[in-house]
């Protein structure tokens, strides 16, 4: 299993007129986990991309449990628990800064060759780089 968390605040332009979170969000919640998780892993996804990979989402769930709100400061825990081989799954957990767990996600990404759009195997660059002890 490798997993990373990171913090954040909520901005006032991602609420309803009633301080809540658009449930919309949350999907740029969970990408900002995965930047995050790559970094931590000491890539990137630009210096990917820049080696010819993409990574285009191709399944996303989230059970929402409890509404973030305005100026809430949010950590989102983002976890694989098995290797990559050409799909890469990401599970996730949003908590507030009370520790109450807001959302439950998951996504399945595909890496693909930027040029020729097919699916390609994990690079190992990247599976070297993952902890799984």
């Amino acid at each position: 299993m490798s997993q990373n968390s990171f913090s954040f605040r909520v901005r006032y332009a991602e609420t309803d007129q009633m301080g809540v979170v658009h449930h919309g969000n949350y999907a740029q919640y969970l990408e900002m986990g995965r930047i995050e998780w790559l970094r931590s892993i000491g890539t990137s996804y630009r210096e990917m991309e820049e080696n010819g990979i993409i990574l285009p989402v191709i399944s996303l769930q989230i059970d929402y449990k409890k509404s973030a709100l305005f100026d809430d400061l949010l950590t989102v825990e983002t976890t694989i628990k098995k290797p990559p081989l050409v799909k890469i799954e990401f599970d996730y957990k949003i908590y507030n800064d009370s520790n109450e767990l807001l959302a439950i996600a998951k996504t399945v990404l595909a890496f693909m060759d930027k040029e020729t759009n097919r699916p390609i195997k994990c690079p190992d660059h990247i599976l070297e780089k993952i902890d799984f002890n």
